[in-house]
């Protein structure tokens, strides 16, 4: 088993992400290998709060291009939304 701190990076605190709140939803970056019973298991150690659903999203890395001609690409990464059983909560703070 992989650690918890290993699994979920940062938690998202985006526009999106704060709309999301209020419907007991949180967005978090996590692993690429991470699969969702790990999600799960980590956001409840880490939070101490009850998950209902999580689901997970793979972001493409976008190109990205100097001064130069020469062009890279920057890392591909994974969003979850993980639903937290009512009346629970994650203080952002």
């Amino acid at each position: 088993m992989k650690p918890a701190e290993s699994i979920v990076d940062r938690i998202l605190v985006t526009e999106k992400g704060t709309r999301l709140a209020g419907e007991n939803k949180y967005q978090f970056a996590v692993g690429c290998g991470a699969n969702k019973p790990e999600i799960k298991r980590a956001v409840e150690q880490l939070f101490g709060v009850h998950v209902t659903a999580v689901h997970t999203m793979v972001r493409a890395g976008k190109w990205k291009r100097g001064r130069t001609q020469r062009a890279g690409r920057t890392s591909d990464w994974k969003r979850a939304i993980v639903t937290l059983k009512a009346g629970e909560s994650i203080n952002l703070t």
